[in-house]
C-alpha cells in the first residue's frame, strides 16, 4: 500500500507542474488568453445580437404591375400589409430582375395585363412570382407569404364573382374555402429564428474556438527549446508528450465546458428559449463532442506537426460546421462526399443530442444511444499513438539539424 502511494504522488505532482507550465504559457500568450475570455462572450453576443429581431422584416420584393387596374392596386396593398415583405415599382420586368440579381430586392412579382378582366370572365391569369433561392431561409419565407397575402387578395374577387352570379352571402364562404386548415408549429409556435438557428451558430461558433484553443497549445510545443527545461520538464517534443497533451486537457476542457455552460445558460434560462429537456444532458453531450475535438486535433496535429498546416487544415475542416448540422438543409440530400465529411465534424454528432433534447424532451437512455456515434473518434487514439511514436521523432531530428545548421556560422565567426 505504501509503495502504490509512493508511486502515485510523483505522478500526481508531475500532472500538476505540467497543469502550472501549461498556465504560465497561457498566462504568456494574449491571443489564447482572448481565445478563453472575451472572445467568445463578443461572439456570443453579436450572433445573437444579429437575431434579435425573431423575425424577418420588410424584405424588399419588386412589383411589376402591368395590368394598373383596382384589382393590381389593392393586391399591392395586401403585400404591403403583410409585415414581412415592402413592396417596390418597377416599371418593366428586366429591371426588377437586375435588381433581384444585385440583391435590391428579395423577390419579384408581375401582375399581368388585363389581370382583372381575364378574371372576371372566368379566364385563368398567371401571376408570375420569382424568388432568389440562394437565400434559403428568406426565399422560403417570401414564397409562403406572398402567396399567403395574394390568395387572400384574389378570395375578395372570387366572392364578388359568386356574388354577381347569384350565390347567397352565406354560402360564398364555405364555396370559397369549403375545409380550413391550422398550421401550428410543434417545437417554435411563433416562427422564431432565435430558437431555430442560435443555438447550432453558437454550436459551431464553440467548436472553432475550442479548435483554436487547442491547436494553438499543441502548436506552441513546437517552438520551444529543447535543450531547454522548465521546473525539471523538458521542452523536448517527444519527452512526456502524452502527460503534456493530458495536462493540456485537464486544463481547458473545464474552460471550454464554461463557455459551452454560458451559451446553454444564455439561451435557455436568460433568454428563455421553448426548452423541453435538461441542461445536465446537453453538458454532458457537450462533454462528448469536445472530446472528439481534441482527438481530431491532436490528430492532425502529429499528422503535420507544422502550425500554420495544423490552424489551415483544423480550419477547413470545422469552418462548414454550420452547413453540415441539417437545420436548413436535409443531410440526406446531400452528395456522398459532403455526407463523409459531416461524419468528421463532432458538432454534426451533438446536435442530433441538442434537438432531441430541446424539441423532445430526450432522456439519459435516448441521448447515451446517440453518443455511441462517436466511437469513430476513440479508434483515432491507437492511430495517433502509432503516429507520435513513428513521426514526432523525426521532427525533434530535424529541428535538431536546423539548429546545428544555424549555429555552424555563428561558430564559424568565433574562430
Amino acid at each position: 500500500m505504501n509503495e502504490a502511494k509512493n508511486a502515485a504522488q510523483p505522478v500526481s505532482s508531475g500532472i500538476i507542474a505540467l497543469v502550472r507550465r501549461e498556465l504560465r504559457a497561457l498566462w504568456r500568450d494574449p491571443w489564447q488568453l482572448a481565445l478563453i475570455s472575451y472572445i467568445p462572450l463578443l461572439g456570443i453576443l453579436c450572433l445573437w445580437w444579429l437575431f434579435s429581431a425573431g423575425l424577418p422584416r420588410q424584405l424588399p420584393v419588386a412589383i411589376v404591375d402591368q395590368d394598373h387596374s383596382q384589382l393590381s392596386r389593392m393586391l399591392t396593398r395586401q403585400l404591403k400589409a403583410n409585415p414581412v415583405t415592402e413592396p417596390r415599382s418597377f416599371t418593366d420586368l428586366p429591371s426588377a430582375v437586375e435588381a433581384m440579381q444585385q440583391a435590391q430586392v428579395y423577390a419579384v412579382v408581375v401582375f399581368p395585363y388585363d389581370m382583372k378582366k381575364d378574371l372576371l370572365t372566368g379566364h385563368k391569369p398567371t401571376i408570375d412570382v420569382r424568388y432568389n433561392s440562394q437565400f434559403l431561409l428568406v426565399g422560403k419565407l417570401l414564397s409562403s407569404q406572398i402567396q399567403l397575402s395574394l390568395g387572400d387578395g384574389l378570395l375578395q374577387v372570387a366572392g364578388l364573382k359568386q356574388l354577381m352570379t347569384g350565390t347567397p352571402k352565406s354560402q360564398v364562404a364555405v364555396n370559397l374555402s369549403p375545409v380550413k386548415s391550422q398550421t401550428t408549429a410543434l417545437f417554435n409556435r411563433n416562427n422564431n429564428y432565435i430558437g431555430f438557428l442560435v443555438p447550432p451558430v453558437l454550436v459551431a461558433l464553440w467548436q472553432l474556438l475550442s479548435m483554436l484553443v487547442m491547436a494553438n497549445s499543441l502548436n506552441r510545443e513546437l517552438y520551444l527549446n529543447a535543450a531547454q527545461s522548465e521546473e525539471g520538464i523538458s521542452n523536448r517534443l517527444t519527452e512526456h508528450f502524452w502527460p503534456k497533451v493530458l495536462a493540456k486537457i485537464l486544463l481547458f476542457t473545464p474552460i471550454l465546458m464554461l463557455q459551452g455552460g454560458f451559451i446553454l445558460a444564455w439561451l435557455y434560462l436568460y433568454l428563455a428559449l421553448p426548452f423541453a429537456g435538461s441542461l445536465a444532458l446537453l453538458l454532458f453531450a457537450q462533454l462528448f463532442m469536445l472530446l472528439a475535438v481534441w482527438s481530431l486535433v491532436l490528430f492532425i496535429f502529429v499528422l503535420m506537426r507544422d502550425s500554420a498546416r495544423v490552424i489551415s487544415f483544423c480550419t477547413a475542416l470545422f469552418a462548414p460546421a454550420f452547413a453540415f448540422m441539417g437545420i436548413t438543409f436535409p443531410t440526406h440530400e446531400m452528395p456522398q462526399l459532403a455526407q463523409w465529411w459531416r461524419l468528421i465534424m463532432p458538432s454534426s454528432h451533438y446536435i442530433e443530442s441538442h434537438v432531441s433534447v430541446v424539441s423532445y424532451g430526450a432522456t439519459w437512455s435516448t441521448v447515451a444511444q446517440q453518443l455511441t456515434s462517436y466511437w469513430g473518434f476513440i479508434g483515432l487514439l491507437p492511430l495517433i499513438y502509432l503516429l507520435a511514436i513513428k513521426l514526432l521523432p523525426m521532427t525533434v531530428k530535424a529541428q535538431a539539424e536546423a539548429a546545428e545548421y544555424d549555429a555552424a556560422p555563428l561558430a564559424a565567426k568565433g574562430q
